[in-house]
């Protein structure tokens, strides 16, 4: 059955929920059009999949538009992606012409014009302000960590996103005092009844797991991401292996590939291959997490998360496992520390000390009673600021100052 927005009621008070409608009065039939790279994989699709709705129920006229992109231009951008969260790139004439030529030919047969405004998420379709005559407000939605993005790569983007009316980020680190633009800090949250984050019973969480071959002879040590540089999961294997030398354990990569991401198989094969001595006797597991309701089993059934991201815009995943009263061992980088009330709900740590991260790991593995104490106070704390009925209540504080 469809969920609405009074199924959040038993979850975060009919008062919340009043409230949100009360926001919506100003915006009754507003047109507003979200623009992404996939539908498919990554937080930001999941995001959007359960904001449309949302805001329709309320009383938007919402709808989710993705950009038609080719391989060479969604590799493009993942160079970009890197490039922004500090990686170096080679800028080339090239490069330049396969993004804004995607973004020319999607604005050339895409209607966007009719909409009252336009929201559109990170660098993909970050130039589309351009193929259109500007007449309406458009918000650029970024989820990506740019504390100290690529000097190249940022003056080249700067020229289209001083055409936006606002900009979006999901931290108060991301902010630009030298980008004239309105700069609004909304974080990222998750939805509590979607299949991957909604509550399982004993028999659905083993179903998954029986099913998927996971051992449940050891504690099992679980990081859910996609394949990629920045969330490093080679270094979680070294953390791994530091980790198994104190307690015996498993270590499972939940991972996914999304349609935007051509780097995953590459990273895929990396850290298959350094795990190898692992897999051979079952301790090292990778299973993909197409699946949510699988995703949700796997959380609930691991001992620890371990989200040692070297670069992080926000991390869903960490609240994720915080709702399912998980402890988190977790990078301190970008986002993730919004998420962590470090010694209380989880662990922060400098995620290329692969030492100390693999010493709370330990210590939440040997001593089950911290371990539960500290994953009941993360649900609280998900449930009071990362869930997506606080998420479209910023979203209409937004669009009722953009619009008035």
């Amino acid at each position: 059955m469809k969920q609405g927005i009074g199924d959040y009621i038993d979850i975060v008070g009919a008062e919340t929920i009043s409230k949100i409608f009360k926001k919506a009065n100003k915006l009754y039939r507003k047109r507003i059009a979200n623009v992404n790279a996939t539908f498919l994989g990554g937080g930001v699709a999941e995001i959007l999949g359960r904001l449309v709705p949302l805001m329709n129920e309320v009383g938007l006229d919402a709808e989710w538009r993705t950009i038609h992109g080719s391989p060479a231009f969604f590799d493009v951008t993942k160079r970009f992606h890197n490039a922004l969260q500090g990686g170096s790139i080679d800028l080339n004439a090239h490069k330049k012409s396969v993004y804004l030529n995607i973004n020319e030919e999607y604005g050339g047969f895409t209607q966007l014009d009719i909409y009252d405004c336009l929201i559109v998420h990170d660098p993909q379709p970050l130039p589309l302000i351009t193929c259109y005559k500007k007449q309406q407000p458009w918000i650029w939605r970024c989820h990506i960590d740019i504390t100290n993005p690529n000097k190249e790569l940022w003056d080249f983007l700067v020229k289209f996103m001083v055409r936006y009316d606002a900009i979006i980020v999901s931290s108060e680190k991301y902010k630009k005092e030298d980008l004239p633009v309105m700069q609004r800090v909304i974080p990222p949250a998750i939805d509590p009844l979607s299949l991957k984050n909604k509550e399982l019973s004993e028999e659905e969480i083993m179903y998954y797991i029986n099913a998927n071959d996971i051992p449940t002879d050891k504690p099992i040590i679980t990081q859910v991401s996609r394949m990629d540089p920045w969330k490093d999961p080679v270094g979680v294997l070294e953390v791994y292996k530091l980790v198994k030398e104190k307690v015996d354990c498993r270590l499972l990569f939940c991972y996914n590939l999304a349609t935007d991401d051509p780097e995953g198989m590459k990273i895929y094969d990396i850290v298959h291959k350094k795990a190898r001595e692992f897999t051979q006797n079952g301790d090292v597991i990778f299973v993909v997490g197409n699946n949510e309701l699988l995703v949700n089993a796997i959380q609930r059934f691991s001992t620890i998360i371990i989200q040692k991201s070297t670069r992080e815009g926000f991390g869903l995943v960490v609240s994720e496992a915080l709702w399912k009263g998980k402890p988190v061992v977790a990078g301190n980088v970008g986002g993730i520390p919004t998420q962590i009330v470090n010694e209380e709900t989880g662990f922060l740590v400098d995620p290329n000390d692969y030492e100390a991260c693999a010493d709370k790991v330990i210590t939440l593995l040997k001593d089950e009673k911290l371990a539960k104490e500290m994953g009941r106070k993360a649900k609280e704390y998900v449930r009071k600021h990362f869930l997506t009925t606080r998420l479209i209540s910023d979203y209409l504080d937004l669009l009722s100052e953009i619009l008035q």
